[in-house]
């Protein structure tokens, strides 16, 4: 629920806790924020061993996030198998600029990917993401 102009990029790993409701049931989650993949690192998959869901976050003016995004999932799914997850696509309040189609996004959802348009400046969207993400969690268990 906070928001900085300055950018931080995560260093290991920060956790925090959210609530949210579900079907008139509070479920708890433990969010652990891991750093992104780039040329030099990949997410450390025991980061994410015994974890109930994820949401991956990309950035809606970069599409190279998009295929950071989509090489990250299929590390998982062929490691960890299907978990539930939700793509949240970032900067809606900049979606003038954005280079992530509409076109890309329709071929995910067809292949069953949940997406949620964000934005982490104005906050849209952000509390879907985490409804949606929590309602898949506590329909797989």
């Amino acid at each position: 629920s906070i928001y900085s102009d300055k950018y931080h990029t995560t260093i290991g790993v920060k956790v925090d806790k959210k609530s949210v409701n579900v079907g008139g049931d509070d479920v708890v989650l433990l969010l652990w924020d891991i750093y992104g993949e780039d040329d030099v690192q990949e997410i450390r998959l025991n980061y994410i061993r015994g974890t109930s869901g994820y949401l991956l976050v990309i950035d809606g003016t970069r599409p190279d996030t998009l295929d950071v995004a989509k090489r990250i999932r299929r590390r998982i799914e062929e490691s960890l198998g299907h978990l539930p997850f939700v793509l949240l696509v970032n900067k809606s309040d900049l979606a003038n600029d954005w280079k992530v189609t509409d076109d890309d996004l329709a071929v995910l959802r067809a292949e069953g990917w949940q997406v949620e348009i964000t934005s982490a400046k104005t906050g849209a969207g952000v509390e879907d993401a985490f409804q949606n993400i929590a309602a898949q969690v506590a329909a797989a268990n």
